[in-house]
Protein backbone atom coordinates (compact mmCIF):
# COMPACT_ATOMS: atom_id res chain seq x y z
CA UNK A 1 0.00 0.00 0.00
CA UNK A 2 1.18 3.49 -0.83
CA UNK A 3 1.41 5.84 2.15
CA UNK A 4 1.06 9.61 2.27
CA UNK A 5 4.81 10.35 2.16
CA UNK A 6 5.21 8.30 -1.01
CA UNK A 7 2.39 10.20 -2.67
CA UNK A 8 3.92 13.55 -1.67
CA UNK A 9 7.32 12.39 -2.91
CA UNK A 10 5.89 11.40 -6.27
CA UNK A 11 4.04 14.71 -6.61
CA UNK A 12 7.12 16.79 -5.83
CA UNK A 13 9.47 14.79 -8.04
CA UNK A 14 7.07 14.79 -11.01
CA UNK A 15 6.50 18.54 -10.62
CA UNK A 16 10.27 19.08 -10.50
CA UNK A 17 10.80 17.00 -13.63
CA UNK A 18 8.08 19.03 -15.35
CA UNK A 19 9.86 22.32 -14.58
CA UNK A 20 13.19 20.93 -15.74
CA UNK A 21 11.51 19.86 -18.99
CA UNK A 22 9.97 23.32 -19.43
CA UNK A 23 13.41 24.88 -18.97
CA UNK A 24 14.86 22.57 -21.60
CA UNK A 25 12.12 23.55 -24.05
CA UNK A 26 12.84 27.21 -23.23
CA UNK A 27 16.45 26.80 -24.36
CA UNK A 28 15.24 25.62 -27.75
CA UNK A 29 12.26 27.93 -28.27
CA UNK A 30 13.34 31.32 -26.95
CA UNK A 31 15.01 33.76 -29.35
CA UNK A 32 18.00 35.28 -27.56
CA UNK A 33 20.60 34.55 -24.91
CA UNK A 34 18.99 36.65 -22.17
CA UNK A 35 15.56 35.07 -22.54
CA UNK A 36 17.09 31.61 -22.53
CA UNK A 37 19.21 32.36 -19.48
CA UNK A 38 16.24 33.79 -17.59
CA UNK A 39 13.90 30.92 -18.41
CA UNK A 40 16.36 28.16 -17.67
CA UNK A 41 17.71 29.64 -14.45
CA UNK A 42 14.24 30.12 -12.98
CA UNK A 43 12.75 26.82 -14.08
CA UNK A 44 15.86 24.76 -13.28
CA UNK A 45 16.10 26.26 -9.81
CA UNK A 46 12.44 25.53 -9.09
CA UNK A 47 12.66 22.05 -10.60
CA UNK A 48 15.67 21.09 -8.52
CA UNK A 49 14.08 22.53 -5.37
CA UNK A 50 10.95 20.46 -5.91
CA UNK A 51 12.92 17.28 -6.57
CA UNK A 52 15.10 17.76 -3.49
CA UNK A 53 12.07 18.55 -1.30
CA UNK A 54 10.49 15.33 -2.56
CA UNK A 55 13.64 13.43 -1.64
CA UNK A 56 13.71 15.04 1.81
CA UNK A 57 10.10 13.97 2.38
CA UNK A 58 10.94 10.46 1.24
CA UNK A 59 14.06 10.24 3.41
CA UNK A 60 12.53 11.57 6.63
CA UNK A 61 14.60 13.20 9.37
CA UNK A 62 17.99 11.59 8.88
CA UNK A 63 21.52 12.74 8.20
CA UNK A 64 20.83 12.32 4.48
CA UNK A 65 17.95 14.81 4.62
CA UNK A 66 20.32 17.28 6.29
CA UNK A 67 22.78 16.82 3.45
CA UNK A 68 19.96 17.35 0.96
CA UNK A 69 19.06 20.59 2.74
CA UNK A 70 22.64 21.79 2.32
CA UNK A 71 22.50 20.94 -1.39
CA UNK A 72 19.20 22.81 -1.59
CA UNK A 73 20.76 25.87 0.03
CA UNK A 74 23.70 25.74 -2.39
CA UNK A 75 21.35 25.53 -5.39
CA UNK A 76 19.29 28.45 -4.07
CA UNK A 77 22.43 30.57 -3.81
CA UNK A 78 24.52 29.44 -6.76
CA UNK A 79 22.02 29.13 -9.60
CA UNK A 80 20.64 32.71 -9.62
CA UNK A 81 24.09 34.19 -8.98
CA UNK A 82 25.61 32.17 -11.82
CA UNK A 83 22.85 33.13 -14.24
CA UNK A 84 23.21 36.80 -13.34
CA UNK A 85 26.98 36.66 -13.76
CA UNK A 86 26.65 35.05 -17.20
CA UNK A 87 24.08 37.61 -18.35
CA UNK A 88 26.16 40.51 -17.07
CA UNK A 89 29.32 39.17 -18.73
CA UNK A 90 27.45 38.74 -22.02
CA UNK A 91 26.12 42.29 -21.87
CA UNK A 92 29.52 43.74 -20.96
CA UNK A 93 31.11 41.89 -23.88
CA UNK A 94 28.71 43.55 -26.30
CA UNK A 95 25.81 41.13 -26.71
CA UNK A 96 22.72 43.32 -26.93
CA UNK A 97 19.25 42.18 -25.88
CA UNK A 98 16.78 41.41 -28.65
CA UNK A 99 13.68 43.62 -28.70
CA UNK A 100 10.61 43.19 -30.91
CA UNK A 101 11.08 46.49 -32.76
CA UNK A 102 14.92 46.19 -32.98
CA UNK A 103 15.25 49.95 -33.62
CA UNK A 104 17.49 50.93 -30.74
CA UNK A 105 18.97 49.66 -27.53
CA UNK A 106 16.46 50.45 -24.80
CA UNK A 107 18.96 49.68 -22.08
CA UNK A 108 20.99 52.81 -22.83
CA UNK A 109 19.70 56.09 -21.41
Amino acid sequence: MIDFTSILTIIFVVAGIFFLLVGSVGIIRLPDFYSRTHATSKSDTLGMILIIVGLIIFEGLTINSGKLMLVLLFILLANPIGAHAMARAAYNSGLKPMFPDNKNDKTEG
